[in-house]
């Protein structure tokens, strides 16, 4: 039987859920029922549009953190607990933005129900979808490829849920929800068509049996090794290269900081006992194992780069999924009261030089302001700094993705 991402979603948020919500809120239960029937399919075109403008990667990387949070196992509770209201809010932002209180006054004025009911129904909704989506991705082994194949798969079930008289399409600034599909549709295509025929292997899709698919896919498979290799010989002299254009550099010979093919989560642990959910050789792991090592000695020319903090187009406003990791490295300079960073900022070549100094200075110090916030004390935190596009090795007119690794942020250890 294929997986209904939708009848998922609806058993987690079953009538016992509702008839609690209904009592904690004050609001009358049919009513609730009714909001329940628009908040699903809102939530799950949020996160296909999300997914469709090109941040499907972190959409995924939420959904299986989200899993193995367990949260999902504690749906039940989230009327009756604040901190875990809280943690669904912050998903919710992640996947709507600055278009929640639309969604939310669509849901309220649709259901007959208060805005802030519908903000927590919403809130419990989300971690509801990203926890089947992560379940189901942890047991198919689903890569961001298989998880827009997967969207794709479900999107005529989730629009059709939508229904009549919620305007979710304004809601999310949208001139229809086929543009939703349509995005999502695009985003698969732009992977290539390799990865199409992949998708023919995801548990619930019809296989097919002749031996023209089997051949075509090893076909696909050799191109993709070609093409990797080629990409990866490049890359290692490019990363080489970069070396000696490392901010605060007096000498060349800072080791490059490298990620995985495969971005396995793994549980970090810090000195205090503390255990963060990383990637394996992101950030986090490299920054702890740095900082536990007495022969690693603090330099300027060795920076980390942080692998999961990305900013909203054009401005140091810092996207809310972003938050996790930047939690996590608070985290460890708590576990580490003796060290202290330094931010430093990045953009790619397009654009003023002048303006992205600025900008990517002002991000830098958004990165450090949100460290704060989440108590980091000054005495840790050895200053912001943006370098523009100076060290950038993408050329203006390169391709988007090209240009992606040149917009990063960074951390310097300069006391352990």
């Amino acid at each position: 039987m294929s997986f209904n991402l939708f009848d998922s979603i609806r058993g987690f948020l079953g009538n016992d859920v509702i008839d609690n919500a209904s009592n904690v809120l004050g609001e009358n239960e049919g009513n609730m029922q009714k909001a329940v029937s628009g908040a699903i399919p809102a939530v799950l075109t949020g996160i296909m549009d999300k997914a469709g403008s090109g941040d499907a990667g972190n959409l995924l990387r939420m959904a299986k953190e989200t899993f193995n949070s367990g949260m999902l196992s504690n749906i039940g509770r989230f009327f009756t607990d604040n901190s875990l209201i809280s943690r669904g809010t912050e998903l919710l932002k992640g996947i709507f933005g600055d278009r929640l209180n639309n969604v939310s006054n669509m849901i309220a004025n649709y259901a007959g129900i208060r805005s802030g009911s519908a903000t927590a129904l919403l809130s419990a909704a989300a971690p509801a979808a990203l926890g089947a989506i992560g379940s189901h991705a942890s047991s198919t082994n689903m890569n961001t490829a298989g998880f827009l194949s997967f969207l794709n798969n479900q999107k005529d079930n989730i629009l059709n849920a939508v229904p009549p008289g919620l305007n979710l399409a304004g809601a999310l600034g949208l001139s229809s929800l086929g543009s939703v599909g349509n995005r999502l549709t695009n985003a698969l295509s732009g992977i290539g068509g390799s990865i199409k025929s992949a998708a023919a292997n995801q548990p619930g899709s019809p296989r097919k049996t002749n031996w023209f698919v089997p051949a075509l896919l090893a076909l696909a498979l050799i191109a993709l090794i070609w093409l990797f290799m080629g990409k990866r010989g490049n890359k290692d002299k490019n990363m080489q290269s970069s070396i000696n254009m490392r901010p605060d550099s007096a000498i060349a010979s800072a080791p490059p900081v490298t990620y995985p093919s495969t971005r396995a989560s793994i549980m970090v642990q810090l000195p205090n006992g503390t255990e963060i959910n990383a990637y394996k050789g992101g950030i986090e792991d490299q920054l702890v194992k740095f900082l536990n090592d007495p022969s690693q000695k603090v330099d300027k020319n060795t920076w980390f780069d942080f692998d999961n903090v990305n900013f909203e187009t054009g401005s140091a406003t810092i996207m809310p999924e972003s938050m996790t990791q930047i939690k996590n490295i608070a985290a460890i300079m708590k576990a580490f009261p003796h060290a202290a960073i330094k931010i430093g900022g990045y953009t790619d070549k397009t654009g003023n030089e002048s303006s992205n100094q600025k900008l990517s200075k002002a991000r830098a110090e958004a990165v450090s302001s949100a460290l704060k916030n989440n108590g980091v004390p000054e005495s840790q935190l050895a200053g912001a700094e943006g370098y523009g596009s100076q060290f950038a090795k993408a050329a203006a007119d390169a391709p988007d993705d090209e240009r992606k690794k040149d917009r990063r942020m960074a951390v310097n250890v300069r006391q352990k």
